[in-house]
């Protein structure tokens, strides 16, 4: 059950993230004076690193839902030979990245401020296959 909580915590994350009080017009409010503090960054150069930024927080979420769910359907979709991984659980993970990537992606597109595509999508899912990747390695090696 802990699985699922966090798995659910997490969801709801993802879902207070793509309100319009994370769109990219807020995040630059907080991160152009941190940048422009931190390392002087200037207007015209702060939209790359506030891309970066942005597209990297992508990575990270989605890498974690990708865990958080294969980590969820391990315990859930128990394995008679006690693995640690099994391809099962990773196919359904990247499947479950994938549908979350869509539905956040297709709300974002209501919304004004923010715009929901298909490259966010490919790029979640990606983040998802890799978080899969990196979990296979993990568990082969140790």
């Amino acid at each position: 059950m802990k699985a699922w909580i966090a798995l659910v915590l997490w969801l709801i994350v993802i879902a207070i993230e793509s309100t319009t009080y994370l769109s990219s017009q807020h995040t630059s409010r907080f991160l152009y004076p941190l940048l422009h503090f931190l390392f002087g960054i200037d207007e015209a150069g702060f939209e790359p690193y506030h891309v970066f930024i942005r597209k990297s927080g992508h990575v990270f979420g989605y890498g974690l839902l990708s865990i958080l769910l294969f980590r969820a359907w391990r315990e859930t979709l128990t394995s008679r030979t006690r693995a640690k991984w099994m391809f099962r659980w990773a196919n359904i993970a990247v499947l479950g990245t994938c549908l979350v990537a869509s539905l956040d992606e297709w709300h974002q597109s209501f919304l004004p401020t923010r715009t929901g595509t298909v490259r966010d999508v490919i790029l979640d899912t990606c983040a998802g296959i890799a978080a899969q990747l990196a979990l296979f390695l993990y568990y082969r090696w140790w």
